[in-house]
């Protein structure tokens, strides 16, 4: 049976965390750099402990003025030190309610710049890696977020996204540009229907792109996103898909 992990962007104070956390596999929790402080990232810590969902850290560029989407001029010692602390903290929230962080995974620009930029890559797997080597790493499918953390020795999950368009290069389409936000169920079900049967997506110039997918990607921070969930788990449960976070059995 295909198995694939469905995780979930939490704790950014959007107040549908409790409707989602029951439906998904493995949650990315804010660390206070973008959204988040030791009051949320706890209880949502709770929250999916109490569901059986595999927690792990969100960090971000420490920018809660722009929710993390901008890119920030760091240099990397600085950038290195920011997600350590970052994952440190809620690696010891989550230890002190008897659990154990899962999974790495940056947040907004962090994220994307990672996905392009090696360097930039090599500090974000340097820092998980100086936490944690168990730890696992979430990044871009195919990008050199997963390069940079097999590199020093991580696992690392190839993340796809049901409700964001893709660009030929297999990167997302960058957020403010036409068409970036898929905005209706039923065209991130037919993507995420064609990530599981062909292992592609069709990019914005309708490029086919392959793209392996370990893990499927719903924001939180969207209005609908508790009934986008429903509808996602509803449609990997039709097509026999096992939801599961990556190395969990």
């Amino acid at each position: 049976m295909r198995a694939i992990d469905f995780n979930c962007d939490l704790g950014e104070g959007c107040g549908t965390d409790a409707d989602i956390v029951p439906l998904i596999s493995s949650a990315s929790v804010a660390c206070g750099a973008h959204a988040g402080d030791a009051t949320t990232m706890r209880e949502t810590v709770a929250l999916c402990l109490a569901h059986g969902v595999a927690v792990g850290a969100h960090p971000s560029f420490e920018d809660r003025e722009y929710f993390g989407r901008r890119e920030l001029d760091v240099d990397a010692d600085a950038l290195e030190t920011s997600v350590r602390r970052q994952i440190e903290t809620l690696a010891e929230l989550c230890a002190s309610a008897g659990g154990r962080l899962h999974h790495v995974k940056p947040h907004g620009a962090l994220y994307n710049l990672a996905a392009r930029d090696r360097a930039t890559a090599d500090v974000v797997a340097r820092a998980v890696h100086g936490v944690d080597p168990t730890l696992m790493l979430y990044g871009l499918a195919g990008s050199h977020s997963i390069d940079a953390a097999l590199e020093v020795g991580l696992a690392a999950a190839h993340e796809v996204f049901a409700e964001r368009a893709y660009d030929a290069n297999g990167r997302l389409a960058p957020r403010g540009t036409p068409g970036a936000v898929i905005a209706d169920v039923e065209p991130a079900l037919a993507q995420v229907r064609r990530l599981l049967h062909e292992g592609v997506v069709i990019a914005r110039d309708g490029t086919r792109v392959p793209l392996r997918a370990d893990t499927l990607c719903l924001h939180g921070d969207r209005a609908d996103a508790p009934a986008f969930a429903h509808a996602l788990r509803a449609a990997l449960q039709t097509e026999g898909v096992r939801i599961r976070a990556p190395g969990e059995t």
